[in-house]
């Protein structure tokens, strides 16, 4: 079953199927602001939920992310659902990029935006998630806050990635790209600036 998407932006912009993170729904904060900041900059945004997020709002109970399958399967229906991986450009937040990423040569999608890439766990660099990324062809934009502690400069400068994958480093940025007041950034500035490079990054690949 294909999930509801949840859409905005001009209807005749580059289209984005945006996928949320692990723990927080389509809707969030952060998925509302970065939504609706591409959707300013002309970019058509489907939003959706991964089916286990979706039955949190019938059960009202906290359910942990659905197999790797479910999750890759539910990426596969949205992007038949807009009409084929050629029309459109996909991604997500932390693991919702993740699981993009994984489908996104299969798909024949035109470009990936990973906010916040889950490299690794926190603190274990040794053991990372990037066995695909060496060999990606699909043309890739990851945005990453340099104080992301599932992927800091220093350890994904190790890591043997896709000459197809570009990094956009977020000054003092968290895992939501959220900088500390001591930084002299300050959230908007970085989600902004997050913001505006992948709306350019997409609407390029059109």
């Amino acid at each position: 079953m294909t999930p509801t998407l949840l859409t905005s932006g001009p209807p005749d912009g580059p289209h984005f199927a945006f996928a949320h993170g692990a723990g927080a729904p389509m809707d969030s904060a952060w998925m509302e602001a970065v939504a609706t900041g591409l959707a300013e900059q002309g970019i058509r945004v489907a939003r959706f939920e991964f089916p286990y997020m979706a039955a949190r709002r019938t059960s009202g109970s906290r359910r942990p992310p659905d197999r790797e399958a479910v999750l890759l399967d539910t990426w596969r229906g949205v992007v038949a659902e807009l009409g084929g991986g050629a029309n459109v450009a996909i991604g997500g937040k932390s693991m919702g990029g993740r699981m993009a990423s994984m489908v996104a040569d299969e798909l024949g999608v035109r470009d990936l935006v990973c906010f916040g890439y889950p490299f690794h766990a926190p603190g274990r660099p040794d053991k990372p998630r990037i066995a695909h990324l060496a060999a990606i062809q699909t043309p890739t934009l990851i945005l990453q806050g340099t104080r992301d502690p599932f992927g800091p400069p220093e350890d994904v400068a190790a890591y043997p990635l896709s000459p197809n994958i570009r990094i956009h480093w977020l000054p003092d940025g968290d895992h939501d790209l959220s900088p500390r007041a001591s930084s002299g950034r300050t959230r908007r500035q970085n989600w902004d600036e997050a913001v505006t490079a992948a709306s350019a990054f997409i609407a390029s690949n059109r």
